[in-house]
């Protein structure tokens, strides 16, 4: 594709909140709008969720807060990116669509912002890519993407007639797992391509490392905000932590605008080096 062809890069927040594990439990459901309403009025922009959290809980969850915070003037439409992803067994010419129309309806919207691949299945990449595009085309999204996508995967994605448009790639990445450092993030940056990483802190374990939880302390910063600031601060990265309490809201929210010295940026790349060699890329 010649680039005055290629797509135009997808800008998005430095950080969004993440909605893994919502909408599982009904009697967390009232907790779980709340916090992500709260996150709305704070300046959380960016709101990642998926038809497989809690089997569409999640995006309800999500649309019963957006709906409250549009309602009162929180936030404005067009300041939001909702992110959402459609399970590869729906990934079909004709099964996209209706997924899509099915996760519209349980965040109450008329457009997902970014739309992603959950992950890749059986069927032809060829073929969801060309659903995607037609739900472009449509307007039932903005862009549309991938997540779980290795280099190889990616590179047979771009092969695609099309395929160049993809607009972001959500994986699991952190200080406690730097595998797509060693290849997958150069190859997205030199295209323009964020990385959503999700589950930036290692699901909390990353605070649990003492010389982390000291060198953060050292900067007035928790060892979760030392980790978030660390990816924020990459070219193309955009961590995407699941909170719920408003101390924790804050300070992920926050984390993005801290500016890490070069002595705190060395001692975080000796103590999480990217691997010698290229590992499988992880998944939760």
């Amino acid at each position: 594709m010649p680039a005055s062809d290629m797509p135009q890069a997808l800008s998005l927040p430095k950080l969004g909140l993440g909605t893994w594990r919502m909408g599982e439990d009904a009697s967390r459901r009232q907790a779980e709008v709340a916090a992500v309403r709260e996150a709305l009025a704070m300046g959380y922009r960016l709101i990642d969720t998926a038809e497989m959290y809690g089997e569409g809980g999640a995006e309800s969850v999500v649309g019963a807060a957006l709906a409250e915070a549009l309602r009162v003037g929180d936030v404005r439409r067009d300041d939001l990116v909702v992110v959402s992803k459609v399970y590869p067994h729906n990934a079909t010419r004709r099964g996209t669509p209706a997924a899509c129309a099915r996760s519209l309806g349980r965040l109450g919207l008329e457009r997902i912002d970014l739309y992603l691949l959950h992950w890749r299945g059986s069927v032809p990449l060829a073929e969801t890519v060309e659903a995607l595009q037609d739900l472009q085309a449509r307007g039932h999204i903005g862009r549309w993407g991938v997540s779980n996508f290795d280099v190889d995967d990616m590179e047979e994605l771009w092969a695609l007639e099309g395929g160049a448009g993809c607009a972001a790639n959500q994986v699991y990445y952190s200080l406690g797992e730097r595998g797509p450092a060693h290849s997958l993030l150069p190859w997205l940056q030199a295209r323009g391509v964020p990385l959503m990483a999700y589950s930036p802190i290692d699901q909390g374990a990353i605070a649990r490392d003492p010389s982390l939880a000291a060198r953060a302390a050292e900067l007035g910063l928790s060892a979760a905000q030392l980790a978030l600031a660390w990816l924020a601060a990459q070219p193309g990265v955009v961590p995407i932590p699941k909170a719920v309490q408003s101390a924790h809201l804050r300070e992920n929210l926050s984390a993005a605008r801290q500016v890490l010295d070069e002595s705190t940026r060395a001692m975080l790349a000796a103590r999480y080096p990217v691997p010698s060699r290229k590992p499988p890329l992880a998944m939760i």
